[in-house]
């Protein structure tokens, strides 16, 4: 059974990135309406009598999500029952399939009725976090935390904060970039990183699309910045731990990484792969964060119980 669920969630995970590339993959085509404004058929029909680029597309983003939406209920499923007392493991299963599915209808709703920009640009973000927690039952499923000997890592209160308020913000990064993809602002800013970098300050000719360009900018950057400094810090504080050690340098590369294929998309002139590339960094950044959360709720959990006991031995002396 364990085998088979480890198959099963690699397949789900997969799945998911698939998933999310494919979102990526419709807006970056311009493929929304590739089907018309019918859900789930293609213009009314089963069969699409007239077949286009964009209908390919948007077609096989449904289908693909449709296979991966039965692979994720079926790994919930069995992640409840072969590994419920796990703790996250129940949360993790009801999360995957909640996020997956009103992802879904967000999709849809955006097909038949349409939807603002603004309000698009949360379907990115939602499945995002379906994403992240597949991801996360995979880990746990494969029993990572164990091989890293995270049972004896402990988060200080700080840092455990610290990491929350990290990980929310990159959600708000990742809404302002889908922003920028939804009201077509990608290449409204010809230089790198200012919009114009012959005049850097000319905010007073900015449009509305170069405001949302920028401010994405600005927010990646600070998003950067902070990112590789409390990395360091983390990286110095729990040296002797493989988890942490290992897992913030990964953060900080899969950060810069996300910096250069922003930078290559105005380079490249929105280059289709180099624009999956910057979509599929932000989802692999997004699932370390997630998972340095699970391991600061449990540090957060252990320190409770450790007060509680303090206070125990206290009162009986």
């Amino acid at each position: 059974m364990i085998k088979s669920l480890k198959w099963l969630s690699i397949v789900a995970t997969l799945g998911m990135t698939f998933v999310l590339l494919g979102g990526a993959l419709v807006t970056k085509t311009g493929s929304e309406d590739g089907c018309g404004n019918s859900w789930p058929l293609c213009e009314g029909e089963w069969l699409p009598s007239e077949i286009t680029p964009e209908l390919i597309i948007e077609l096989s983003h449904r289908l693909v999500t449709g296979v991966v939406g039965f692979a994720v209920i079926g790994l919930a499923i069995l992640a409840w029952i072969k590994l419920g007392h796990v703790r996250e493991v129940k949360f993790l299963s009801i999360l995957s399939v909640l996020f997956l599915i009103l992802q879904a209808l967000i999709g849809a709703a955006a097909v038949v009725w349409g939807q603002s920009d603004f309000a698009l640009a949360a379907h990115f973000g939602i499945s995002l976090i379906s994403f992240a927690a597949v991801f996360l039952l995979m880990l746990l499923i494969f029993e990572v935390d164990k091989k890293f000997d995270a049972k004896s890592l402990l988060i200080k209160k700080a840092h455990r904060l610290e990491i929350y308020a990290l990980t929310i913000y990159t959600m708000l990064v990742v809404y302002s970039g889908a922003l920028v993809r939804h009201t077509d602002a990608n290449l409204v800013c010809k230089s790198w990183p200012f919009c114009n970098n012959q005049a850097p300050l000319d905010f007073s000719n900015y449009v509305i699309p170069q405001w949302i360009q920028m401010g994405h900018r600005l927010a990646a950057g600070i998003l950067f910045l902070w990112t590789v400094i409390f990395a360091f810090r983390m990286i110095r504080t729990y040296k002797n731990n493989k988890l942490m050690f290992w897992g913030w340098w990964t953060v900080i590369s899969l950060i810069t990484l996300q910096v250069f294929f922003g930078a290559m998309i105005i380079f490249t002139r929105l280059h289709l792969a180099t624009a999956l590339m910057h979509a599929l960094i932000i989802s692999l950044f997004f699932g370390m964060l997630t998972y340095f959360i699970l391991h600061a709720t449990r540090s957060a959990k252990y320190a409770k119980q450790t007060d509680n006991n303090k206070s125990e031995t206290q009162i009986s002396l």
